[in-house]
């Protein structure tokens, strides 16, 4: 059983080594001396307009973060769809919960309107704020 993990814990050793030693002759060899040029962004051989740092719209990330999230799930589901008449009913159990816990994310998700790209205005709750009332000098 030892010999297994030795086998697993050599191999990481090796590939920790392969990949620091040519970053570090890497470091010790290649020059350091930055220009404009350099610093500059790569634009396929093209000139550069503009600065490469873009604010994106944080929906990007939300939206591709539920894809991840039920991408996932696929990955769960096909397998198991797969060899489901050999597995019984436990593995049968065990997938209804995963997906109901999946569809009340889905839920959840949905609810917040994180869905939806234009998003809906924010009510408050009733009592909780006031409107301030700015009184004109007349």
């Amino acid at each position: 059983m030892y010999r297994d993990f030795g086998t697993i814990l050599v191999a990481a050793i090796l590939g920790i080594i392969m990949v620091a030693v040519p970053l570090f002759v890497q470091s010790l060899v290649a020059p350091s001396k930055k220009t404009k040029e350099k610093l500059e962004t790569y634009e396929c051989g093209e000139v550069s307009e503009g600065s490469a740092w873009l604010q994106f719209n944080i929906r990007f990330y939300v939206i591709a973060l539920i894809f991840l999230i039920f991408d996932v799930e696929v990955v769960f589901l096909f397998p198991w769809a797969v060899v489901f008449k050999d597995l019984g009913l436990l593995a049968m159990v065990e997938m209804s919960i995963f997906l109901v816990i999946l569809i009340i994310g889905l839920a959840y998700v949905w609810i917040k309107s994180d869905l939806d790209w234009v998003k809906r205005k924010v009510k408050y709750a009733a009592g909780r704020y006031e409107r301030i009332q700015i009184k004109e000098n007349t």
